[in-house]
Order: structure tokens, then sequence, then C-alpha cells
């Protein structure tokens, strides 16, 4: 999701740069910066975002100046009046001369010169030429997130290809044959008989086999194979998947810490552990997927 481009243009006596940044989050945040007159349009520059960028924190920053415009001079008679009636009336208490017209204006606040203000027809176009480039750096933005999106997606395969090897292993470790599950189950009986006096053989045998029942691991690595398959069929499909990829992450992440709990065999639970931090490494690089 991360990203950068920029975009300038110009009309009239302005000129102008916007410049967007995108970095990785959950969700879609927009953070936009447009200076007066330019904040008229800032509704529809969000608009414009909102519809090219589906997931992460987009900053978006248009900066501008004038150029060329022409200063007017502009007196604040209120202010200059009543200066020169105190100013007057304390020259005569200290027995001064009068104050003079150019000492007046000297003073803060009584003269300003201000830029001309362009009419509404000049701001509307310059508005409507800085969301031109807005529309021009989206384009580039799209295009760098596009080709980090697809350098990505073969990091992802990658790591779907070793969490799928991981489950392959566990569903052929020898530990789950049933002639292996019967001589652990056998052993432990055999083990508890010669421990403990008045056991019934058979109540024991029949908690054994319940016990070896709810230790099968059979629909936990279904659903895993399933969802690196809902995940790969993602990948291809291309489009904003990151939500959806996040949400399988968290349920392969989920099936293998059921798998390592049932595990009833030391390979089996070094597999599940294994599982475990191969699924975390793919979580974490989908948080950068839009």
């Amino acid at each position: 999701m991360t990203g950068f481009a920029r975009a300038a243009g110009s009309g009239g006596t302005w000129r102008w740069t916007f410049e967007l940044k995108t970095v990785n989050a959950k969700g879609l945040d927009i953070r936009l910066r447009m200076p007066a007159p330019f904040d008229r349009a800032e509704g529809e520059a969000r608009a414009r975002l909102a519809k090219a960028l589906a997931r992460g924190t987009c900053f978006a920053t248009l900066s501008s100046q004038r150029e060329g415009a022409t200063a007017a001079a502009r007196i604040d008679l209120a202010a200059l009046e009543s200066i020169a009636v105190a100013a007057r009336a304390a020259a005569v208490k200290a027995g001064l001369a009068p104050p003079t017209m150019d000492g007046l204006l000297a003073l803060r606040g009584v003269l300003e010169a201000a830029d001309t203000e362009d009419d509404e027809a000049a701001v509307n176009a310059a508005c409507a030429g800085a969301l031109a480039s807005l529309d021009e750096a989206i384009v580039a933005l799209t295009t760098a997130r596009r080709w980090e999106g697809g350098a990505l997606a073969a990091v992802l395969k990658d790591m779907l290809w070793s969490i799928a090897v991981l489950v392959e292993a566990a569903d052929l470790n020898p530990a789950r044959r049933p002639e292996a599950v019967r001589e652990r189950l056998a052993q432990s009986v055999e083990t508890l008989m010669g421990s403990a006096r008045g056991l019934d053989e058979n109540r024991l045998y029949q908690e054994a086999i319940l016990l070896a029942a709810k230790a099968d691991i059979r629909e936990e690595l279904d659903r895993l194979k399933t969802h690196v398959a809902a995940a790969r069929a993602l990948i291809d499909g291309g489009g904003a998947i990151g939500r959806r990829l996040d949400f399988l992450a968290q349920e392969l992440a989920r099936e293998a810490s059921t798998l390592s709990a049932k595990a009833n065999d030391v390979s089996l639970t070094a597999q599940g552990l294994e599982l475990r931090a191969q699924i975390e490494q793919f979580r974490e690089q989908v948080q950068n997927v839009e």
C-alpha cells in the first residue's frame, strides 16, 4: 500500500504542486491539506482519492504560490482618524508640531499592502487545474502501488507454497497412521493397567478411543488446505483483496493453533509450531496489501 507521486501545474497567476504519499493501514484514512482559495475544491479532491484507493493512510498535500499579482494599498480610515485626533491632542498639550500625514501612514495598521484578489472565474479555473494535477498524481501513485503489488504477490505465493508444504507434511506424518495411533493407545492403556488396580479394561479402552477421536486433526488439515487455495485464488484474481487476505490469514492461524493443541506426537507438534510461524510471516506481509 506504500507509494509516492507528485504532479505540478499552473494557471493564471497561480502555480501549484500536488504531492501524494500512502503508507500501510487497516482501513482507508485520507489526510488532505489544501490552502485557500483551493480549499473550496477539498470535497471533490477527497472524493477522487477515496474512489482510487481502498486501503491505507494517504497524505495528500497541495502547495501553491501566486506570481505576478499586483499589490494594492489599503488605508484603514477609521484607525487613521482615531490616531490623528489623539496625536493632535497630544501635540497641543506638549507644545509640539501637529502630526504629518506621512508620519501617520507609517504607523502599523493604518496602511497595508495587499495582493489584488482573483475574480471568481479565475479561482474556479485554478481549482479545476489543481484537480487535474491531482488526477495525474493519482495515476502515478496507482501505477507505483500496482508495481509493488505485483512484486508482493510473488512473495505471498511463495509463502503460501511453504505453508501448503507444511500442511501436506503434517498430513503424511507417520504418527497419523492408524497402526501408530493404535500402538500409542495400547502402550498408554498398558501403562495405566500396570500402575492402577480396579480399572475396567473395556471402559479404559473406550475412553482411550474417545480421546484419540478428539485428537484427530483431519478437519484442521482440510480447512488449512481450503484456506490456502482460497488465498491463492484471491491473489490471482487481483483487486483490493487486503481485507479478505487478512481474514484468511487469521483463519489459517486459528487452524494451525488447533492442530498444535491436538497433536499427540512430538513430530506433529513441531510441524504445527513451524506452520504457525510461517502463517504469522504471511499475515504480516498481508498488511501491505490494499
